[in-house]
């Protein structure tokens, strides 16, 4: 087998096209946009390249046949609370079922990162934010969110006789959206519609700047300083605004006031890869008219809950039942959607986990982020629970 480094153009396609090649015939799979893809390794365009590095390899058999790819890159702003060592990491791993094909590509990734003084690997992960590109799916095979990644059920197999130990688990709850909610989230709402100093309403795009705004005070407050998480600043939200607009829905992005200060926001939007799946990857001017035509004739009937959050001080208040209930009341009533699905929740993270179990959602997939100790006589800690 031979290791080919991607360093120019040509491989950087090839890097793109081995994925397509090992999963096209999967028909759950969709194929991710180049363009989403490339972004993680552009230093122009991902700040993640300010303070770390990567580097990607192609593997080849004998015959000629591409049968693999990896990444790996160092973050120095990579944290888990509790780590006792420096932690890289390795992701859009793609392989034949061939666990000396895999072996190849997780040793040349170690080595590399021991290189550079980590004394672990993550992986699956992104080089950038959780958001995207993050987790090996270990259940739930069907059609993949966007930026979410899919793989064969064997990859698991891949990585655990390699050694790599589950660090967290990433679960995604779904729901009908014709479903009931349990009464006890009319109770918890009904008591605070009570209350005048309470209000419930969703984005207007004519405000973008007002909403943007009121979800920098939500984040700052309610996940700034979490796991190392950022501040961020009333122009990144904007901005993130700003990207989003030519496919939200208004309707299904909502927000809570108390006193008319922002206290807690639910965003979601129209599930993109029910969209992107027609596109084979591309997003040029021809697919930016589909997507806008698909949307204009509804032709979309799933959405994702992106985020939801709330405040410290209103937490356990009933806060979340309250911005719930306001929004089924216009998604059920007027038949917006069908299917709702939520971005992963970690295990690490008991109190989300108990909304989605509440909420009547059943867990529709399952993700996991795995750790591989370089120093094999180190004890193995989990994700610490926050």
């Amino acid at each position: 087998m031979e290791l080919i480094k991607v360093d120019n153009e040509q491989t950087a396609r090839l890097f793109i096209q081995i994925h397509v090649n090992l999963n096209r015939h999967n028909s759950q799979w969709i194929r991710p946009l180049d363009k989403d893809i490339n972004f993680v390794f552009d230093p122009q365009k991902n700040k993640t390249f300010r303070h770390g590095e990567c580097v990607r390899w192609l593997l080849k058999n004998k015959q000629g046949q591409w049968i693999g790819r990896i990444a790996a890159f160092v973050n120095n702003k990579y944290r888990t609370k509790g780590d006792e060592q420096l932690t890289g990491g390795i992701g859009f791993f793609d392989c034949v079922h061939d666990q000396a094909a895999a072996n190849l590509l997780f040793d040349t990734a170690k080595h590399w990162l021991q290189e550079r003084g980590m004394g672990a690997m993550d992986g699956p992960i992104n080089f950038g934010e959780r958001n995207n590109w993050w987790g090996l799916l270990t259940e739930g095979f069907h059609e993949p969110l966007y930026c979410m990644n899919y793989n064969p059920p064997y990859y698991k197999d891949l990585f655990e006789t390699y050694g790599f130990q589950p660090f967290f688990y990433q679960i995604c709850f779904a729901i009908n959206v014709g479903v009931q909610l349990q009464e006890k989230f009319y109770a918890r709402h009904d008591a605070l519609d009570k209350d005048p100093a309470y209000k419930a309403q969703h984005l207007q795009k004519n405000k973008l700047e007002k909403y943007a705004e009121d979800f920098c005070t939500i984040y700052n407050k309610a996940w700034a300083g979490h796991d190392g998480g950022k501040e961020i600043t009333k122009t990144q939200a904007l901005q993130i605004f700003k990207q989003m607009k030519p496919v939200m829905d208004e309707k299904v992005v909502w927000f809570v006031y108390h006193n008319n200060e922002p206290i807690a926001c639910w965003l979601n939007l129209p599930e993109l890869n029910q969209f992107f799946k027609h596109m084979n990857g591309q997003f040029g001017l021809w697919q930016k008219l589909q997507l806008l035509w698909m949307k204009y004739t509804r032709q979309c009937r799933k959405f994702t809950g992106i985020v939801f959050g709330i405040v410290p001080e209103f937490q356990g208040k009933g806060v979340d039942a309250y911005m719930i209930v306001e929004g089924a009341k216009l998604i059920q009533g007027q038949h917006l959607y069908e299917d709702y699905e939520m971005q992963w929740i970690g295990d690490f993270n008991p109190k989300m986990l108990n909304i989605g179990e509440n909420l009547g959602a059943y867990r529709s997939r399952q993700l996991t982020t795995y750790r591989y100790l370089f120093d094999r006589t180190k004890e193995f800690k989990r994700h610490p629970l926050v």
